[in-house]
């Protein structure tokens, strides 16, 4: 496997020679940072940690400044392990997005937006109960019927309800590749990626 940390910058489009057009996302990917090497031996598993991100030494405690010092860098925000990782690289080197070709397929690991606490129908998109009716009113939203009455004489669990809507990790498989800015550490990869702008995401493949 192989990954790098990056950050979504937003939306674009592409157009092929034939004059398709393709919805594409701008990720900023690395430099990232080889920040720790694992191996078998000494940890139990093989696993690149890299780093993505500049943070000022101020707010970065002492632990993990000299950690960073190992490698030779300055404090990042962002460090996260790549298991079983096939890049062949020491310690302090640097990742950039030229691990990945145009035309291949690739994962994105992203969190998606934040929605809150919603409603049924926005949530799960119920159709809501519809009209008013005998005296009703307000009802459009509501969930309905919650289950039965004396049989079971509670409310079974996995009942679609109102509650805490986005913010969930999210894994998008099955991206290509459709454009590679090696100058600007930019990828652009079709479809759409979870999170907002200036959200951190992993690729990997």
């Amino acid at each position: 496997m192989k990954g790098i940390i990056g950050k979504k910058i937003g939306m674009t489009s592409i157009f092929d020679s034939a004059g398709k057009q393709t919805a594409c996302t701008i990720i900023e990917a690395g430099p990232c940072v080889v920040t720790q090497v694992k191996t078998e031996a000494s940890d139990g598993y093989n696993a690149l940690q890299l780093s993505f991100g500049e943070k000022k030494v101020k707010n970065a405690s002492k632990a993990a400044v000299n950690h960073f010092a190992k490698s030779q860098t300055t404090p990042k925000k962002i460090s996260r392990e790549f298991r079983d990782c096939s890049l062949e690289k020491a310690l302090g080197e640097s990742v950039t997005v030229d691990i990945f070709a145009e035309g291949e397929n690739v994962e994105v690991v992203g969190t998606t937006k934040g929605k809150g606490f919603q409603g049924v129908v926005k949530r799960h998109g119920f159709a809501g109960v519809g009209q008013q009716s005998h005296g009703q009113h307000d009802r459009q939203r509501a969930p309905g019927s919650l289950g039965n009455s004396s049989d079971a004489s509670r409310v079974m669990k996995g009942m679609r309800m109102a509650g805490r809507m986005g913010n969930d990790r999210v894994k998008m498989k099955g991206l290509k590749v459709v454009k590679i800015f090696a100058d600007k550490n930019y990828i652009l990869v079709s479809g759409s990626v979870p999170g907002h702008n200036g959200s951190i995401v992993y690729i990997q493949k």
